[in-house]
């Protein structure tokens, strides 16, 4: 069995996929990895890119085509071929940094020798944004205890700017299988679902001060572009409604406290994206989605529903009135501007 299977969906990703799977290749040896990259119906020449990688290194590389489907789809396949271990995303226009991926497949090596299977593995993610050539490093630390095995209990609160996304996260492949995530076809911004569904057949994690993922951010063109994602804000809404009726949350709560008050609490921030999204729109339509999506809450979730209301983070983006709409609208930019998400 091979160590760390990574996963690239591409999409005319022609322009920019060699480097991503450059950095990939160079993290192992045949032994220790497998890439497999999902053409997703591409235009461009990424098909042609990907089979002569399949060619090259018949040993590491498998491609596998397939009719366009979305960036889920693309993850789907990877989860339903991998026959690595571990299993790890990689968006065609993202990268690993190869010293901190050694260091990361080194260590999974020695800690398969032990008792105790692991998980989830973490390491922080970078923020590449193209607009200006900063860099916003994104890490656990405080929050995670580094190098050693834990579980849920023993980690601490998650801050807003800290939550897991699908850049920071390396899952036992067996565990992905097992809560039985599908990601919806032709659906954006469904790497939410990839980080929270598996998360409650998660029972040890192991976390490394590494900044292994290399996230590009800042093309017009992006999903995480405010204005695309304004156009996008159902699809956004899609994937919120299914992280809701993925698990009850209150019950989570009870029997596993530290894990289900963060899955709440991600839950509020999908929330509050959902809503400035709508308000942004600022249509009346737009405006009866917002309730709709509030009254999905309270019928899935009372409890829920309460918290998300007056005691969460969703609370200033739901003041009344335009002018309400208006702040809660300049809070979400001024968290942007700061934590530089998008």
């Amino acid at each position: 069995m091979k160590i760390l299977t990574f996963v690239v969906p591409c999409y005319n990703s022609a322009a920019y996929m060699d480097h991503c799977i450059s950095t990939l290749l160079a993290c192992g040896n045949e032994e220790d990895i497998e890439i497999i990259i999902v053409n997703d119906g591409s235009k461009d020449d990424t098909a042609k890119i990907a089979d002569s990688y399949g060619e090259k290194y018949p040993k590491v590389v498998r491609v596998i085509h397939q009719e366009n489907g979305g960036h889920g789809e693309g993850v789907n396949q990877g989860i339903r071929n991998a026959t690595g271990k571990y299993f790890k995303v990689v968006d065609s226009d993202d990268w690993i940094d190869v010293k901190c991926g050694k260091a990361l497949i080194g260590r999974i090596k020695e800690l398969m020798k032990g008792k105790e299977e692991i998980d989830l593995f973490i390491c922080n993610y970078v923020y590449e944004h193209s607009r200006d050539n900063s860099q916003v490093v994104m890490d656990y630390r405080g929050i995670l205890p580094e190098n050693k095995i834990i579980h849920w209990a023993e980690t601490k609160r998650f801050s807003i700017d800290r939550y897991l996304l699908m850049h920071s996260l390396l899952y036992r492949t067996e565990v992905v299988r097992k809560s039985g995530l599908e990601l919806p076809k032709h659906t954006f911004y469904v790497d939410n679902l990839f980080a929270y569904v598996p998360l409650p057949f998660v029972k040890s994690i192991y976390y490394m001060d590494l900044d292994l993922y290399r996230y590009f951010i800042g093309r017009d063109d992006q999903s995480v572009n405010e204005a695309v994602m304004v156009k996008r804000v159902d699809q956004q809404l899609r994937v919120t409604n299914a992280m809701l009726d993925a698990y009850d949350i209150s019950e989570l709560i009870k029997t596993n406290k530290r894990l289900g008050v963060y899955m709440r609490n991600y839950l509020a921030m999908m929330v509050v994206v959902c809503q400035m999204l709508l308000l942004v729109d600022g249509s009346e339509e737009a405006l009866q989605k917002k309730k709709e999506l509030w009254k999905h809450i309270k019928q899935k979730d009372e409890a829920l529903y309460r918290h998300f209301k007056y005691a969460s983070i969703a609370l200033f983006m739901n003041l009344p009135g335009k002018l309400g709409r208006k702040l809660g609208i300049g809070l979400y930019r001024i968290a942007s501007r700061i934590y530089k998400f998008n």
